[in-house]
Order: structure tokens, then C-alpha cells, then sequence
């Protein structure tokens, strides 16, 4: 098979999560250990960092990645899902796997992967741990699909364990409440293994300290080590903070510029404290540059990305109640004339929440991705009518995106986003 016909085979004879919803979810791991073993345990051939969490794992594994690979180190990385090419989701120092190195992985496994059928992303991480150990990376961030406990990159001993934070997202597989979805991540956790957690939650705390001492795992609470204050940015395409600890006060750039950044950086700080005291050698000078230049060390998109001026066009991938209302919080501190939101959603979630945080006076256009659990458009339009949110129904996500843009003044906001397969299907991302 060429590359395309490999992709159509990995699309179509394995189901996936993100195309059709539930129906691809295993709880179980049985699998990936049978895929790996099959491998001859090509997770065991490097060293790894495991990166869970409801928002900001995205961020936090990219950051991590560019930091190690500007302290020297051949670094892979995994994460999901791609925004553009299916290669993204595996990169090792930046580069997205090759693919013929796809198109090698299931000629040679084919047999196997048609005799266990595992889910798509069953598959999509035992590749990317076959690329890893083939390529000798010296480290790996592996960053986890949903919740942890059972979810397939949970056959790796890391380094290090990160948990971002706690939100509401995906509770008809993870549970109904913050503690039961905690739970989920802190599986993670494993024995002897530290393990960061970027923000401390009132209702998460005790969890991930409880399975930390059953597995004696030094658990530490990075926003409790780094207190840090977003100030005004010292050149464009930087956000700057003033970073507090021990006593010390120093500032720091970060080239990602969502305000809910500052959530996720004590965690990679303490990430960066926590390897250089198991002997990995990364220099205050590596530590600025893979911060200041996250995007164009790893490609990452999507995160309050800047489209265009006059109006100025923002698109995040940023999709849960969370996610949502750090999102708008931050859109608050922009001054404009009228505010758009091209938004399209996913089906396989209850939204009603998240049409509740959505300014009135907002003008919508309301879109769809281009895959089977998308939202129709005319019923998110019909849904958001029940919260007195008005626009137009433009399917496609680029011509709705055209339509905002043709009809906004120079001085108004177009934020586009509300799922991570429309910000994948904008055409200039």
C-alpha cells in the first residue's frame, strides 16, 4: 500500500475516537500489551515523561519537548489528535514521523493489527513507541488520549508523571464528579515514580495524594513552588510572566499566549526541577529557548493562535466548560468593536453549559467539522437559540470563517474555535 491507501486502511479498519465517539473506546489494556509484546516492548527502549490531564497536557508535552530538545537531547514526542497530517501526532525533535515509516510500520504488522483489530489509537501509540525505540531517542513526552488509568500509553515506567489539571470533560468514560475523574488520571501514577501536578483543586488534592502514597510517589504541587503573574509582554508573540520562588523573583517569556498558561507553567517548571535532579543536564539558556520558541521547535498550533488583523482573527483549540471560560475571560481583556464567534461542537457531549458561558451579545456563525461526531450546524444554532445566541448557519468551517471576516469591521474580534477538529480544518492555521 502507499501512504494514502495505509492512512484509508488505519481510518477505516480501526475504529477512532475522534471520528466516531464511544464506539472506539476500550477500557482495557489488553491490547496495547499484546501490540507491544508483538513489538519485542519498544517502550521499554527509552526513557519517557507521561503527560495527563483535561487541559493543557497539549501545551505542557510540547513545552517539555522543546525544552529537552534545546538542553540537546533527541526527543520524541507523542501526542493527540493531529490538527492537519496524522504524522504530527509523532515527531521526534520536531520533525513529524516519516511517512514511509507509517507506511514500513503496517506493512509489517498488518497480519497482526487484522487479527487483534485494535482501536485506531491502540495502534497510533504502539507506531509511535516502534519510532521512538527505532530512532534511539534519548527521551520521549508521551502524552496521554483520555484519562489515564486505562488509556494505552499507560504501559510506559516514566521518568516522570505530570497531571495538568482536573475539568469536566469526557464524563460518560472518566465519571460525574472531579474526584472520580482524578481518580482516572492518577493512574498514571506509578511506584517510586515522582510524580507534578500543575494546579492544585480543592477537590482533586486529596486523590492524587493518596494513590502518590500508595504508590511511595514523591508527589509535588508546582503552583505551590512557583507563584507567577502575567505582565505586560516584552516583545510580539511573547507573553511574559514574573516567576516567585524560594524567595526569588525572576521574569520569564513563554510563546504561547493563552492567559490559561499560567495554569500550566508550575508544572513545567517543576518538570524541568524535578529531571535535572535525576541527573539530566538542562541549562537555564535551554530552559528560555525552549519556552520563548515552543511553536517553531514542535510545530504546535492552535493555542490562542493569531490568524489575522483588522479584525483580528483568534482561533484555540480550547473545547470543555474549562477550556471555555478561560477562553472568554481572556477575550474580555481585548477592546473591539463587535465580538464573533465561529463555533462549531461535538454531538457526544452535553454543551448546555457551555452555551450558558457564551456572551449574548456576541454575533455567531455557527459551523461544523467535516466528521461523524460533529455537531450538525442548524442544531448547535437551534441549542444556542434557547441561550438568546443568534447567527448564521455556515457548515463548513472556512466559508463560515469567510463570512465573519467579509462582514466584521477592521475593529472587531473573530474568535474561531469550540471544537479542535474545526481549528484543524481553518485552511490558514
Amino acid at each position: 500500500m502507499n501512504y494514502q491507501e495505509t492512512l484509508d486502511y488505519l481510518f477505516n479498519a480501526l475504529p477512532m475516537f475522534q471520528r466516531v465517539g464511544a464506539s472506539a473506546f476500550k477500557k482495557d489494556l489488553s491490547n496495547t500489551i499484546t501490540l507491544c509484546s508483538h513489538l519485542g516492548n519498544p517502550e521499554r527502549k527509552f526513557k519517557s515523561i507521561h503527560v495527563a490531564g483535561t487541559n493543557g497536557k497539549g501545551s505542557t508535552s510540547h513545552t517539555l519537548a522543546a525544552i529537552l530538545q534545546s538542553a540537546g537531547f533527541k526527543t520524541g514526542l507523542y501526542t493527540s489528535p493531529h490538527l492537519k497530517s496524522f504524522t504530527e501526532r509523532v515527531r521526534v525533535n520536531g520533525q513529524e514521523i516519516t511517512e514511509l515509516a507509517v507506511v514500513d510500520f503496517v506493512e509489517a504488522n498488518k497480519a497482526f493489527l487484522d487479527e487483534l483489530k485494535p482501536s485506531f489509537f491502540e495502534m497510533t501509540v504502539a507506531l509511535a513507541f516502534w519510532y521512538f525505540a527505532k530512532e534511539e531517542v534519548d527521551i520521549a513526552i508521551i502524552e496521554v488520549g483520555m484519562g489515564g488509568r486505562l488509556d494505552s500509553t499507560n504501559v510506559i515506567t516514566p521518568e516522570l508523571s505530570v497531571i495538568t489539571n482536573i475539568g469536566w470533560d469526557h464524563m460518560q468514560f472518566l465519571g460525574e464528579s472531579l474526584p472520580l475523574i482524578a481518580g482516572e488520571k492518577a493512574g498514571i501514577i506509578k511506584p517510586n515514580i515522582p510524580v507534578v501536578v500543575s494546579q492544585t483543586q480543592e477537590e482533586t488534592t486529596s486523590v492524587f495524594i493518596q494513590k502518590a502514597q500508595e504508590n511511595e510517589a514523591p508527589i509535588i504541587f508546582a503552583d505551590q513552588k512557583f507563584r507567577l503573574e502575567k505582565v505586560a509582554a516584552t516583545e510580539p508573540g511573547l507573553a511574559n510572566y514574573t516567576v516567585s520562588k524560594d524567595g526569588e523573583t525572576y521574569s520569564l517569556d513563554y510563546g504561547l499566549m493563552g492567559d490559561y498558561q499560567i495554569f500550566n507553567l508550575p508544572g513545567i517548571l517543576e518538570s524541568v526541577n524535578q529531571l535535572r535532579s535525576k541527573g539530566w543536564k538542562i541549562s537555564n539558556e535551554a530552559l528560555e529557548k525552549g519556552l520563548k520558541e515552543v511553536t517553531q521547535l514542535t510545530g504546535l498550533k492552535g493555542r490562542w493562535q493569531i490568524l489575522g488583523e483588522k479584525p483580528t482573527v483568534i482561533a484555540d483549540t480550547g473545547h470543555n466548560e474549562p477550556g471555555i471560560r478561560a477562553i472568554l475571560s481572556q477575550l474580555k481583556s481585548y477592546s473591539f468593536d463587535r465580538l464573533w464567534m465561529v463555533l462549531g461542537m461535538v454531538q457526544d457531549k452535553d454543551i448546555s453549559k457551555i452555551l450558558a458561558l457564551l456572551p449574548k451579545d456576541a454575533r455567531y456563525v455557527f459551523c461544523q467539522a467535516d466528521l461523524p461526531r460533529a455537531m450538525p450546524a442548524e442544531l448547535l444554532a437551534e441549542k444556542a437559540a434557547e441561550y438568546s445566541l443568534k447567527g448564521e448557519v455556515i457548515s463548513e468551517v472556512n466559508q463560515a470563517l469567510q463570512f465573519a471576516r467579509k462582514n466584521a469591521g477592521p475593529n472587531d474580534l473573530i474568535f474561531v474555535g469550540g471544537s479542535t477538529f474545526v481549528v484543524a480544518e481553518i485552511d490558514d492555521l
